[in-house]
């Protein structure tokens, strides 16, 4: 297991494994309307649009901007589902993590780590 991120943590579960998908558009979306459940997804915007119609079946959430006040941190803890906001990524290149099994934990309540299993 290596440390690929932090960030802040935004939920009230500490951990969950998934697989992460990176999200860049509607299209990725609707291309997982039957495959959400147990996915991990990483978006660069902070809003819930997007995710809106999934977003019940995911086992977390990634977002590389916001903060605990943002619109999706707010509807991730009312669904408790594990997410990191404004979360700094070793790799710049966000296709890097596409469909690697990665693991969310919570550290001191606001600290969102998040690590690389495979």
């Amino acid at each position: 297991m290596k440390e690929i991120g932090k960030g802040l943590s935004c939920s009230s579960e500490k951990e969950t494994i998934g697989e992460l998908m990176y999200i860049k558009s509607v299209q990725d979306v609707i291309s997982l309307f039957d495959k959400a459940q147990g996915k991990i997804c990483l978006v660069e915007d902070a809003g819930t649009t997007t995710l809106g119609p999934i977003m019940s079946d995911l086992a977390g959430i990634i977002c590389t901007t916001g903060g605990a006040g943002s619109h999706l941190a707010i509807v991730s803890r009312e669904f408790d589902i594990p997410c990191i906001m404004a979360i700094k990524l070793k790799n710049k290149d966000l296709t890097h993590y596409d469909g690697k099994q990665v693991k969310i934990i919570t550290e001191d309540n606001d600290q969102g780590i998040l690590y690389q299993l495979d």
